[in-house]
Protein backbone atom coordinates (compact mmCIF):
# COMPACT_ATOMS: atom_id res chain seq x y z
CA UNK A 1 0.00 0.00 0.00
CA UNK A 2 1.42 3.33 -0.62
CA UNK A 3 2.38 5.50 2.07
CA UNK A 4 -0.24 8.48 3.16
CA UNK A 5 0.52 11.53 3.03
CA UNK A 6 -1.06 14.89 4.73
CA UNK A 7 -0.35 18.55 4.74
CA UNK A 8 0.26 20.95 8.15
CA UNK A 9 -0.81 24.20 7.56
CA UNK A 10 0.47 26.21 11.20
CA UNK A 11 1.70 29.49 11.10
CA UNK A 12 4.26 27.95 14.18
CA UNK A 13 6.93 26.16 12.80
CA UNK A 14 7.38 24.18 16.07
CA UNK A 15 4.01 22.73 14.93
CA UNK A 16 5.07 21.35 12.17
CA UNK A 17 7.76 19.98 13.64
CA UNK A 18 5.99 18.14 16.11
CA UNK A 19 3.53 16.69 13.67
CA UNK A 20 6.39 15.49 10.86
CA UNK A 21 7.98 13.62 13.67
CA UNK A 22 4.99 12.17 15.20
CA UNK A 23 4.11 10.91 11.67
CA UNK A 24 7.21 9.70 10.37
CA UNK A 25 6.69 7.40 13.83
CA UNK A 26 3.75 5.94 12.04
CA UNK A 27 5.23 5.66 8.19
CA UNK A 28 3.06 9.16 7.25
CA UNK A 29 4.50 11.24 5.20
CA UNK A 30 4.13 15.17 5.96
CA UNK A 31 4.61 18.34 4.54
CA UNK A 32 4.37 21.41 6.60
CA UNK A 33 3.87 24.92 5.61
CA UNK A 34 3.42 28.26 7.60
CA UNK A 35 0.58 30.20 5.69
CA UNK A 36 -2.85 29.59 3.93
CA UNK A 37 -1.53 31.00 0.86
CA UNK A 38 1.34 28.35 0.88
CA UNK A 39 -1.08 25.24 1.69
CA UNK A 40 -3.06 26.51 -1.13
CA UNK A 41 0.08 26.17 -3.09
CA UNK A 42 1.01 23.13 -2.57
CA UNK A 43 -2.52 21.58 -2.88
CA UNK A 44 -2.46 22.85 -6.22
CA UNK A 45 0.80 21.20 -7.01
CA UNK A 46 0.48 17.94 -5.22
CA UNK A 47 -1.30 15.19 -4.04
CA UNK A 48 -2.71 14.88 -0.03
CA UNK A 49 -4.35 12.75 1.82
CA UNK A 50 -5.31 14.96 4.34
CA UNK A 51 -5.32 18.04 5.88
CA UNK A 52 -4.31 19.32 9.24
CA UNK A 53 -4.70 23.29 9.56
CA UNK A 54 -4.82 25.94 12.40
CA UNK A 55 -7.62 28.13 13.02
CA UNK A 56 -5.67 31.54 13.29
CA UNK A 57 -2.80 33.06 11.32
CA UNK A 58 -2.56 36.42 12.18
CA UNK A 59 -1.20 37.73 15.64
CA UNK A 60 -3.70 38.26 18.06
CA UNK A 61 -6.32 37.23 15.92
CA UNK A 62 -8.41 34.86 17.33
CA UNK A 63 -11.86 35.03 15.70
CA UNK A 64 -11.13 31.80 13.72
CA UNK A 65 -12.32 32.98 10.72
CA UNK A 66 -8.71 32.82 8.72
CA UNK A 67 -9.24 29.06 9.41
CA UNK A 68 -13.09 29.15 7.98
CA UNK A 69 -11.53 31.03 4.84
CA UNK A 70 -8.90 28.65 4.45
CA UNK A 71 -11.37 25.58 4.72
CA UNK A 72 -13.51 26.72 1.98
CA UNK A 73 -10.64 27.26 -0.77
CA UNK A 74 -9.50 24.47 -0.02
CA UNK A 75 -12.48 22.71 -0.60
CA UNK A 76 -12.53 24.61 -4.16
CA UNK A 77 -9.27 21.91 -5.18
CA UNK A 78 -10.34 18.83 -2.90
CA UNK A 79 -14.03 18.72 -2.64
CA UNK A 80 -14.09 16.29 -0.09
CA UNK A 81 -10.56 16.17 1.37
CA UNK A 82 -10.88 15.35 5.31
CA UNK A 83 -9.57 18.58 7.28
CA UNK A 84 -8.69 18.14 11.21
CA UNK A 85 -8.65 21.88 12.78
CA UNK A 86 -6.43 22.06 15.60
CA UNK A 87 -6.02 25.24 17.07
CA UNK A 88 -5.30 26.98 21.38
CA UNK A 89 -8.30 29.10 20.84
CA UNK A 90 -10.98 26.47 21.87
CA UNK A 91 -12.97 29.14 23.06
CA UNK A 92 -14.18 29.95 19.82
CA UNK A 93 -15.49 27.49 18.36
CA UNK A 94 -17.53 24.22 19.95
CA UNK A 95 -16.32 20.93 18.16
CA UNK A 96 -20.38 20.65 16.92
CA UNK A 97 -19.73 23.92 15.38
CA UNK A 98 -16.60 23.16 13.49
CA UNK A 99 -17.83 19.64 12.18
CA UNK A 100 -21.21 21.27 10.61
CA UNK A 101 -18.96 24.22 8.96
CA UNK A 102 -17.44 20.17 7.75
CA UNK A 103 -14.03 19.55 9.30
CA UNK A 104 -13.66 16.01 9.62
CA UNK A 105 -12.19 16.57 13.28
CA UNK A 106 -11.33 18.75 15.80
CA UNK A 107 -8.20 18.55 18.47
CA UNK A 108 -6.73 21.19 20.77
CA UNK A 109 -3.78 22.56 20.80
CA UNK A 110 -1.65 20.68 22.69
CA UNK A 111 -2.77 17.31 21.54
CA UNK A 112 -2.64 14.00 22.80
CA UNK A 113 -0.12 12.32 20.38
CA UNK A 114 -2.71 9.01 20.53
CA UNK A 115 -5.59 11.04 20.28
CA UNK A 116 -4.14 12.47 16.96
CA UNK A 117 -3.01 9.39 15.21
CA UNK A 118 -5.91 7.95 16.23
CA UNK A 119 -7.58 10.53 14.33
CA UNK A 120 -5.27 10.73 11.51
CA UNK A 121 -5.24 6.85 10.87
CA UNK A 122 -9.42 6.67 10.93
CA UNK A 123 -9.39 9.41 8.64
CA UNK A 124 -7.02 8.02 6.20
CA UNK A 125 -8.38 4.65 6.40
CA UNK A 126 -11.96 6.62 5.90
CA UNK A 127 -10.43 8.40 2.88
CA UNK A 128 -9.24 5.61 1.23
CA UNK A 129 -12.83 3.76 1.41
CA UNK A 130 -14.04 6.49 -0.05
CA UNK A 131 -11.60 6.35 -2.99
CA UNK A 132 -12.55 2.89 -3.33
CA UNK A 133 -16.37 3.34 -3.17
CA UNK A 134 -15.84 6.44 -5.59
CA UNK A 135 -14.54 4.04 -7.96
CA UNK A 136 -16.98 1.63 -7.97
CA UNK A 137 -19.30 4.45 -8.14
CA UNK A 138 -17.55 5.39 -11.11
CA UNK A 139 -17.96 2.80 -13.00
CA UNK A 140 -21.57 1.63 -12.23
CA UNK A 141 -22.36 5.12 -13.57
CA UNK A 142 -20.49 4.07 -16.56
CA UNK A 143 -22.35 0.79 -16.96
CA UNK A 144 -25.94 2.58 -16.08
CA UNK A 145 -24.97 5.19 -18.63
CA UNK A 146 -24.58 2.70 -21.17
CA UNK A 147 -27.58 1.21 -20.48
CA UNK A 148 -29.48 4.53 -20.71
CA UNK A 149 -27.98 5.06 -24.14
CA UNK A 150 -28.39 2.01 -25.56
CA UNK A 151 -32.23 1.21 -24.16
CA UNK A 152 -35.45 2.35 -22.87
CA UNK A 153 -35.40 1.68 -19.75
CA UNK A 154 -38.92 3.21 -18.79
CA UNK A 155 -37.81 6.08 -16.43
CA UNK A 156 -36.77 3.08 -14.29
CA UNK A 157 -35.15 4.65 -10.95
CA UNK A 158 -31.95 2.40 -9.88
CA UNK A 159 -28.57 2.84 -7.87
CA UNK A 160 -27.96 -0.71 -6.75
CA UNK A 161 -25.73 -3.00 -8.22
CA UNK A 162 -28.14 -5.63 -8.12
CA UNK A 163 -30.76 -4.20 -10.40
CA UNK A 164 -27.98 -2.73 -12.67
CA UNK A 165 -27.04 -6.80 -12.97
CA UNK A 166 -30.45 -7.51 -13.76
CA UNK A 167 -31.29 -4.60 -16.30
CA UNK A 168 -28.04 -6.21 -18.17
CA UNK A 169 -29.49 -9.39 -18.35
CA UNK A 170 -32.77 -7.91 -19.00
CA UNK A 171 -31.66 -6.04 -22.13
CA UNK A 172 -29.78 -9.26 -23.34
CA UNK A 173 -32.84 -11.12 -23.49
CA UNK A 174 -35.41 -8.56 -24.66
CA UNK A 175 -34.42 -8.90 -27.95
CA UNK A 176 -34.76 -13.02 -28.23
CA UNK A 177 -37.91 -14.95 -29.08
CA UNK A 178 -38.16 -16.78 -26.23
CA UNK A 179 -40.37 -16.97 -22.95
CA UNK A 180 -39.38 -15.36 -20.07
CA UNK A 181 -40.59 -15.65 -16.77
CA UNK A 182 -39.68 -12.86 -13.75
CA UNK A 183 -39.55 -14.46 -10.02
CA UNK A 184 -39.96 -11.59 -6.85
CA UNK A 185 -41.82 -10.15 -4.07
CA UNK A 186 -45.14 -8.72 -4.54
CA UNK A 187 -44.40 -4.96 -5.30
CA UNK A 188 -40.88 -5.37 -6.28
CA UNK A 189 -41.65 -3.75 -9.87
CA UNK A 190 -42.05 -7.10 -11.92
CA UNK A 191 -44.79 -5.12 -14.61
CA UNK A 192 -41.92 -2.62 -15.09
CA UNK A 193 -39.04 -4.88 -15.84
CA UNK A 194 -41.87 -6.70 -18.13
CA UNK A 195 -43.12 -3.42 -19.70
CA UNK A 196 -38.66 -3.09 -20.58
CA UNK A 197 -38.51 -6.21 -22.08
CA UNK A 198 -41.32 -4.94 -24.16
CA UNK A 199 -39.95 -1.90 -25.51
CA UNK A 200 -37.01 -3.40 -25.95
CA UNK A 201 -37.82 -6.38 -27.85
CA UNK A 202 -38.15 -6.86 -31.92
CA UNK A 203 -42.37 -6.40 -31.17
CA UNK A 204 -41.61 -3.29 -29.60
CA UNK A 205 -44.16 -1.81 -31.68
CA UNK A 206 -46.91 -3.85 -31.29
CA UNK A 207 -49.28 -4.01 -28.51
CA UNK A 208 -48.14 -4.55 -24.64
CA UNK A 209 -51.03 -6.35 -23.24
CA UNK A 210 -51.15 -7.61 -19.04
CA UNK A 211 -53.27 -9.67 -16.91
CA UNK A 212 -53.26 -10.41 -13.69
CA UNK A 213 -53.63 -14.10 -13.83
CA UNK A 214 -54.01 -14.22 -10.13
CA UNK A 215 -57.16 -11.82 -10.37
CA UNK A 216 -59.00 -14.01 -12.92
CA UNK A 217 -62.25 -16.14 -11.38
CA UNK A 218 -61.93 -19.50 -13.08
CA UNK A 219 -64.87 -19.32 -14.99
CA UNK A 220 -64.15 -16.81 -16.93
CA UNK A 221 -59.69 -17.22 -17.01
CA UNK A 222 -60.34 -19.05 -20.62
CA UNK A 223 -62.99 -16.73 -22.09
CA UNK A 224 -60.61 -13.88 -20.73
CA UNK A 225 -57.53 -15.47 -22.38
CA UNK A 226 -58.63 -16.61 -25.56
CA UNK A 227 -61.91 -15.50 -26.40
CA UNK A 228 -65.73 -16.16 -26.35
CA UNK A 229 -68.16 -16.27 -29.10
CA UNK A 230 -71.60 -14.26 -28.80
CA UNK A 231 -73.98 -17.19 -26.84
CA UNK A 232 -71.06 -18.93 -25.88
CA UNK A 233 -72.11 -18.94 -22.13
CA UNK A 234 -74.51 -17.05 -20.24
CA UNK A 235 -74.15 -13.29 -20.07
CA UNK A 236 -71.92 -13.39 -23.36
CA UNK A 237 -74.23 -10.88 -25.63
CA UNK A 238 -71.28 -10.46 -28.17
CA UNK A 239 -67.33 -11.68 -29.39
CA UNK A 240 -65.25 -11.07 -26.76
CA UNK A 241 -61.05 -10.73 -28.16
CA UNK A 242 -59.23 -13.01 -25.67
CA UNK A 243 -55.78 -11.21 -24.57
CA UNK A 244 -53.82 -13.50 -26.58
CA UNK A 245 -55.42 -12.00 -30.05
CA UNK A 246 -55.28 -8.50 -28.53
CA UNK A 247 -51.36 -9.17 -28.11
CA UNK A 248 -50.77 -10.62 -31.61
CA UNK A 249 -47.39 -9.14 -33.05
CA UNK A 250 -46.78 -8.11 -29.21
CA UNK A 251 -46.51 -9.13 -26.00
CA UNK A 252 -48.73 -10.36 -23.18
CA UNK A 253 -47.36 -10.27 -19.85
CA UNK A 254 -48.92 -12.60 -17.21
CA UNK A 255 -48.54 -11.67 -13.50
CA UNK A 256 -49.23 -14.04 -10.93
CA UNK A 257 -48.77 -16.80 -13.18
CA UNK A 258 -48.59 -19.23 -10.31
CA UNK A 259 -52.21 -18.66 -9.51
CA UNK A 260 -53.79 -20.42 -12.60
CA UNK A 261 -55.77 -23.31 -12.50
CA UNK A 262 -54.61 -26.83 -13.52
CA UNK A 263 -56.80 -26.69 -16.07
CA UNK A 264 -56.26 -23.26 -17.58
CA UNK A 265 -52.59 -24.37 -17.00
CA UNK A 266 -52.87 -27.03 -19.81
CA UNK A 267 -54.90 -24.74 -22.23
CA UNK A 268 -52.35 -22.22 -21.76
CA UNK A 269 -49.25 -25.06 -22.58
CA UNK A 270 -51.42 -25.98 -25.68
CA UNK A 271 -51.32 -22.14 -27.34
CA UNK A 272 -48.09 -21.59 -26.37
CA UNK A 273 -46.80 -25.20 -27.76
CA UNK A 274 -48.47 -24.00 -31.20
CA UNK A 275 -49.10 -20.33 -31.47
CA UNK A 276 -52.94 -21.32 -31.43
CA UNK A 277 -56.43 -21.25 -30.43
CA UNK A 278 -60.04 -21.40 -30.62
CA UNK A 279 -62.32 -18.77 -28.85
CA UNK A 280 -64.62 -20.58 -26.51
CA UNK A 281 -68.23 -21.59 -28.20
CA UNK A 282 -66.00 -21.17 -31.79
CA UNK A 283 -64.66 -23.49 -34.61
CA UNK A 284 -62.21 -21.23 -35.88
CA UNK A 285 -58.86 -21.96 -35.23
CA UNK A 286 -56.31 -18.59 -34.60
CA UNK A 287 -52.99 -18.40 -35.20
CA UNK A 288 -50.99 -15.90 -32.89
CA UNK A 289 -47.45 -14.45 -32.50
CA UNK A 290 -47.01 -13.37 -29.13
CA UNK A 291 -44.13 -12.64 -26.67
CA UNK A 292 -44.87 -14.37 -23.78
CA UNK A 293 -43.55 -13.06 -20.20
CA UNK A 294 -44.57 -13.66 -17.16
CA UNK A 295 -44.21 -13.28 -13.70
CA UNK A 296 -44.84 -15.07 -9.80
CA UNK A 297 -43.85 -14.71 -6.45
CA UNK A 298 -45.04 -17.99 -5.53
CA UNK A 299 -41.91 -20.83 -5.60
CA UNK A 300 -42.86 -22.61 -8.80
CA UNK A 301 -40.19 -25.56 -8.40
CA UNK A 302 -42.44 -26.61 -5.24
CA UNK A 303 -45.42 -26.05 -6.22
CA UNK A 304 -44.84 -28.75 -8.92
CA UNK A 305 -43.87 -30.86 -6.50
CA UNK A 306 -47.03 -30.23 -4.55
CA UNK A 307 -48.64 -31.16 -7.84
CA UNK A 308 -50.26 -27.14 -8.38
CA UNK A 309 -47.92 -26.53 -11.29
CA UNK A 310 -47.24 -28.52 -14.31
CA UNK A 311 -43.64 -29.04 -14.85
CA UNK A 312 -43.86 -28.95 -18.50
CA UNK A 313 -45.62 -25.48 -18.21
CA UNK A 314 -43.06 -24.41 -16.22
CA UNK A 315 -40.18 -25.47 -18.60
CA UNK A 316 -42.02 -23.55 -21.54
CA UNK A 317 -42.57 -19.94 -19.44
CA UNK A 318 -38.95 -20.64 -17.62
CA UNK A 319 -36.68 -20.34 -21.02
CA UNK A 320 -35.07 -17.20 -18.88
CA UNK A 321 -35.29 -16.35 -15.51
CA UNK A 322 -35.00 -12.78 -13.77
CA UNK A 323 -34.98 -12.42 -10.23
CA UNK A 324 -36.27 -9.39 -8.86
CA UNK A 325 -34.69 -8.53 -5.45
CA UNK A 326 -36.80 -7.48 -2.63
CA UNK A 327 -36.23 -3.70 -1.97
CA UNK A 328 -34.49 -4.32 0.99
CA UNK A 329 -32.42 -6.41 -0.56
CA UNK A 330 -31.25 -3.60 -2.93
CA UNK A 331 -30.67 -0.80 -0.38
CA UNK A 332 -29.47 1.51 -2.85
CA UNK A 333 -32.44 1.80 -4.82
CA UNK A 334 -34.46 3.55 -1.63
CA UNK A 335 -33.89 6.54 -1.70
CA UNK A 336 -33.44 7.38 -5.78
CA UNK A 337 -37.12 5.32 -5.79
CA UNK A 338 -38.44 7.61 -3.17
CA UNK A 339 -37.00 11.20 -4.81
CA UNK A 340 -38.82 9.65 -8.03
CA UNK A 341 -42.02 9.67 -6.29
CA UNK A 342 -41.72 12.84 -4.73
CA UNK A 343 -43.36 15.77 -6.56
CA UNK A 344 -41.52 19.55 -7.07
CA UNK A 345 -40.81 21.57 -4.56
CA UNK A 346 -41.03 18.52 -1.94
CA UNK A 347 -37.62 17.21 -0.36
CA UNK A 348 -36.46 15.05 2.18
CA UNK A 349 -34.40 15.74 5.42
CA UNK A 350 -30.67 13.54 5.76
CA UNK A 351 -33.52 12.08 8.86
CA UNK A 352 -35.87 11.41 6.81
CA UNK A 353 -33.56 9.73 4.08
CA UNK A 354 -32.17 7.71 7.00
CA UNK A 355 -35.26 6.40 8.40
CA UNK A 356 -36.25 5.05 4.82
CA UNK A 357 -33.01 3.10 4.79
CA UNK A 358 -33.28 1.78 8.24
CA UNK A 359 -37.16 0.35 7.43
CA UNK A 360 -37.36 -3.35 5.87
CA UNK A 361 -40.16 -2.95 3.40
CA UNK A 362 -42.20 -5.56 3.47
CA UNK A 363 -44.81 -4.16 0.55
CA UNK A 364 -41.39 -3.12 -1.39
CA UNK A 365 -41.40 -0.57 -4.46
CA UNK A 366 -45.51 -0.05 -3.75
CA UNK A 367 -44.81 1.02 -0.08
CA UNK A 368 -42.51 3.24 -0.56
CA UNK A 369 -44.74 4.81 -2.90
CA UNK A 370 -47.33 5.04 -0.90
CA UNK A 371 -45.44 6.09 1.97
CA UNK A 372 -44.05 9.19 -0.11
CA UNK A 373 -47.51 10.16 -0.91
CA UNK A 374 -48.66 10.35 2.40
CA UNK A 375 -45.96 12.16 3.77
CA UNK A 376 -46.45 14.67 1.07
CA UNK A 377 -49.87 15.10 2.77
CA UNK A 378 -48.88 15.84 6.37
CA UNK A 379 -45.51 17.24 5.94
CA UNK A 380 -45.16 21.10 6.95
CA UNK A 381 -44.76 23.06 3.92
CA UNK A 382 -42.53 21.16 1.73
CA UNK A 383 -39.64 19.18 3.54
CA UNK A 384 -40.27 16.05 4.69
CA UNK A 385 -38.86 14.99 7.85
CA UNK A 386 -38.28 11.42 9.92
CA UNK A 387 -41.92 11.89 11.77
CA UNK A 388 -43.35 12.68 8.45
CA UNK A 389 -42.05 9.09 7.36
CA UNK A 390 -44.95 6.36 8.88
CA UNK A 391 -42.58 3.24 8.99
CA UNK A 392 -41.62 1.84 12.27
CA UNK A 393 -37.93 1.23 11.98
CA UNK A 394 -36.31 -1.86 13.42
CA UNK A 395 -32.87 -2.94 13.02
CA UNK A 396 -30.44 -5.68 13.88
CA UNK A 397 -27.82 -6.89 15.66
CA UNK A 398 -26.22 -9.99 15.87
CA UNK A 399 -29.25 -11.27 14.30
CA UNK A 400 -32.04 -9.89 16.87
CA UNK A 401 -34.25 -6.88 16.70
CA UNK A 402 -32.92 -4.09 18.82
CA UNK A 403 -34.16 -0.30 18.87
CA UNK A 404 -32.23 2.77 17.69
CA UNK A 405 -28.55 2.93 19.66
CA UNK A 406 -28.95 5.75 22.12
CA UNK A 407 -26.35 8.00 23.91
CA UNK A 408 -25.70 5.34 26.66
CA UNK A 409 -24.80 2.64 24.03
CA UNK A 410 -22.60 4.68 21.67
CA UNK A 411 -20.70 5.87 24.33
CA UNK A 412 -20.72 2.82 25.95
CA UNK A 413 -19.62 1.09 22.49
CA UNK A 414 -16.92 3.78 21.64
CA UNK A 415 -15.35 3.60 25.51
CA UNK A 416 -14.72 -0.52 25.27
CA UNK A 417 -13.13 0.41 21.47
CA UNK A 418 -11.37 2.97 22.85
CA UNK A 419 -12.56 5.46 20.07
CA UNK A 420 -11.93 3.51 17.13
CA UNK A 421 -15.41 4.01 15.27
CA UNK A 422 -14.86 1.29 12.92
CA UNK A 423 -14.76 -1.43 15.73
CA UNK A 424 -17.68 0.48 17.52
CA UNK A 425 -19.79 0.65 14.66
CA UNK A 426 -19.49 -3.09 14.42
CA UNK A 427 -20.59 -3.43 17.63
CA UNK A 428 -23.13 -1.73 17.31
CA UNK A 429 -24.47 -3.29 13.87
CA UNK A 430 -23.41 0.14 12.02
CA UNK A 431 -21.95 1.20 9.55
CA UNK A 432 -19.18 3.80 10.25
CA UNK A 433 -21.07 6.76 8.71
CA UNK A 434 -24.43 5.18 10.45
CA UNK A 435 -22.43 5.62 13.71
CA UNK A 436 -20.63 9.11 13.14
CA UNK A 437 -24.64 10.66 11.69
CA UNK A 438 -25.45 9.52 15.16
CA UNK A 439 -22.41 10.76 17.23
CA UNK A 440 -23.17 14.01 15.65
CA UNK A 441 -26.45 13.53 16.80
CA UNK A 442 -26.07 13.62 20.15
CA UNK A 443 -22.67 15.85 19.89
CA UNK A 444 -20.46 13.31 20.42
CA UNK A 445 -17.25 14.46 20.47
CA UNK A 446 -14.96 11.72 18.35
CA UNK A 447 -12.11 10.15 20.40
CA UNK A 448 -9.92 9.39 17.24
Amino acid sequence: MNSKSILVIDDNPDIGTALNVLCMLANIKCTSVLTPAEGLAKLSQQSFDLVIQDMNFTNDMTSGDEGIALFHQIREIASDMPIIVITAWTHLETAVDLVRCGFADYLAKPWDDDKMLNAINNLLELGELTYAHRNIATKRQQRINVLNAKFDLCDLQFQSDEMLSLLELTTKVAHADVPVLITGPNGAGKEKIAQIIQRNSSVSQGPFVKVNVGALPKDLMEAELFGAEAGAFTGATKTRIGRFERANNGTLFLDEIGNLSLDGQAKLLRVLETGELERIGGSETITVNVRVVSATNADLAQAIIDGEFREDLFYRLNVIELNLMALNQRQDDIIPLANFFLQAPYKLTVAAADKLNQYHWPGNVRELQNIIKRAMLICNETVIDASDIDVKVVEKMNGKDFAEPDLEMINAALATHNGVVSAAAKQLGLSRSALYRRMKKFEIESQN
